[in-house]
């Protein structure tokens, strides 16, 4: 929450540049609530090289779904991450806890219907 940034620095007795700086560059951090169920591809070289930017591109086309966005609905948000140490089984995602290998176009669909119910 924007109001609570300079709480947070006073409270830390550092800046407010230094607070918006850490809520920045760590994806943990977020500005606005997530959806129901967070979605982390992993966009390291190894699923790069079995696919997973055609993944992300499948789930803008098909579900309207960015990496750093939140599906209307408020089901699912979308998160890039370079690596989720499943390299083996890329490419690779984790929906909440769960960490998932051997993505594709279908088992993509299946999550997002399921996280959706």
């Amino acid at each position: 929450d924007e109001e609570a940034l300079p709480i947070i620095a006073r409270m830390l007795n550092i800046s407010q540049a230094e607070v918006r700086g850490v809520v920045s560059f760590y994806h943990d951090f977020r500005r606005a609530p997530a959806g129901r169920h967070v979605l982390k591809i992993c966009r390291a070289e190894a699923c790069q090289s079995l696919g997973c930017e055609g993944l992300i591109a499948h789930l803008s086309h098909a579900h309207q779904l960015a990496p750093g966005q939140t599906t209307l609905d408020g089901a699912i948000t979308l998160e890039s991450v370079y690596c989720l140490g499943d390299c083996a089984l890329g490419p690779a995602a984790l929906i909440d806890d769960c960490l998932i290998g051997r993505l594709d176009q279908a088992r993509i669909d299946a999550l997002m219907s399921e996280a959706r119910k």
